[in-house]
């Protein structure tokens, strides 16, 4: 058991460190700071000219959904660059357990998602001049953790498809393009058609967000309690997926000497 403690924590660091080992920590600033602060700015400025939402609309789809760029690049780019260096093998090799193997991997990222949306709502609320009550800040970033928890569970699946395609990096843009449309970040979920609302109640973010946005508008955390919910199962069902994925694609990599193809 104390084994699989120290592979869950500092596997997972280590894990995490090695994905950043050959940028400066400056890179990190554009990419977790910037970029996402941009991207809201620009959709807040371009829905306001089409009188579509107000400045707090879209500080909250956007700032929690930033989230999801390092909840899923990450955690694909955990599998993959094991691969690209070659060290996946010995990974799949070892006698340790995969569950604190893999999972150890998500702890880290769900902690950077949650860092980069909470820089973006800070960020965002300052430069839009939003003021949410004070009282509201705490429960937003409550849900925000969860959201960001809920994301990585996708990304867990996103790693799963990295033990056999060549690039995770195209897969996650895809997922992040799709969870922009449809979880109800620039638009909400209400106006898409019931095709697409009944997509995004199975995705990531689409309960986050609008929790967050119910807090924003002066509800409670009681009130939105069922939403919370309905995020926390979508994360866990995701990270099932994933981590059911990852064994099979082992097993089938072994069974076909797959693991080295792409």
């Amino acid at each position: 058991m104390r084994a699989s403690w120290r592979i869950f924590f500092i596997g997972g660091m280590a894990s995490y460190r090695a994905l950043f080992t050959w940028l400066t920590p400056w890179i990190l600033i554009p990419t977790f700071v910037l970029a996402p602060l941009f991207e809201l700015l620009f959709f807040a400025f371009v829905g306001k000219d089409a009188g579509v939402g107000d400045n707090t609309f879209y500080l909250i789809g956007n700032g929690i959904s930033s989230a999801a760029v390092p909840c899923l690049f990450a955690m694909g780019n955990t599998i993959a660059n094991e691969r690209y260096t070659q060290t996946l093998g010995l990974l799949l090799a070892s006698p340790a357990r995969r569950l604190p193997l893999f999972l150890g991997r998500a702890l880290p990222v769900i902690l950077n998602g949650f860092c980069v949306a909470v820089v973006a709502l800070a960020l965002g609320a300052v430069v839009l001049r939003v003021s949410l009550p004070v009282g509201a800040w705490a429960p937003i970033l409550a849900v925000t953790a969860v959201a960001s928890f809920s994301c990585t569970g996708l990304g867990l699946v996103a790693a799963a498809i990295g033990l056999r395609v060549r690039e995770t990096a195209t897969l996650s843009n895809i997922v992040l393009g799709v969870l922009l449309v449809f979880t109800g970040v620039n638009v909400a979920v209400a106006v898409l058609p019931p095709w697409m609302q009944s997509v995004s109640q199975v995705l990531p973010l689409t309960h986050g967000i609008e929790a967050a946005r119910e807090l924003a508008g002066g509800r409670s955390l009681a009130d939105v309690a069922p939403l919370v919910r309905d995020e926390v199962v979508i994360g866990i069902v995701f990270a099932a997926i994933g981590f059911a994925m990852l064994l099979w694609m082992e097993r089938e990599s072994r069974r076909h000497a797959s693991l080295e193809l792409a």
